[in-house]
């Protein structure tokens, strides 16, 4: 089963951490929570859900992980100010291996350089951001361009989640992702 990395910062969107963190974990998956400080307790801005940081962003190596999810709320843009999670960032999205990013998730994909010339989704208010950085943008509830697997908000957590799980299978069974 696959390994994946999990980038959470305060104020996540709770259900975009805790639905794709408990569909990887039913589905046999293994998941490190990475964030700016191990050890540390974050919490999800609805007071629902909380994560303990497992590994920081100094210590995470892309080779280390089979994917990486990005779950949204007002987290990534608090870990986009972390040099050591955005370079963890680049570095995974420059591996080649999917990076699943929903809501506000993106942000840390433009902090990373790493939109341009690429199509995906976000929540309504980082379309602007998106475009500035060279993506196009789209109002769709999952986008799927190179590794990148983008998602606009909570509604589309079952289609977000069930593209991940086809994009780990198969990358299991040996085929080549799909783009």
């Amino acid at each position: 089963m696959a390994k994946i990395a999990m980038l959470v910062g305060q104020d996540f969107e709770d259900s975009e951490f805790s639905v794709p963190f408990e569909r990887l974990r039913e589905a046999g998956h293994e998941i490190v929570i990475v964030g700016t400080k191990a050890g540390a307790t974050v919490s999800g801005k609805q007071g629902k859900s909380k994560a303990r940081i497992e590994q920081n962003g100094a210590d995470a190596l892309a080779d280390s992980y089979d994917a990486l999810v990005i779950p949204g709320g007002y987290g990534p843009d608090h870990l986009r100010m972390d040099d050591d999670i955005v370079g963890f960032t680049r570095a995974f999205v420059a591996s080649g291996k999917p990076v699943a990013a929903i809501c506000h998730g993106p942000q840390l994909l433009i902090e990373a350089e790493a939109v341009r010339g690429m199509t995906v989704t976000s929540w309504p208010s980082v379309r602007k951001d998106l475009i500035n950085a060279g993506a196009e943008w789209v109002n769709e509830p999952v986008v799927e361009d190179g590794n990148l697997i983008t998602s606009r908000n909570p509604d589309d957590l079952p289609v977000f989640c069930d593209t991940l799980l086809q994009r780990l299978e198969a990358g299991e069974s040996g085929q080549a992702a799909a783009s």
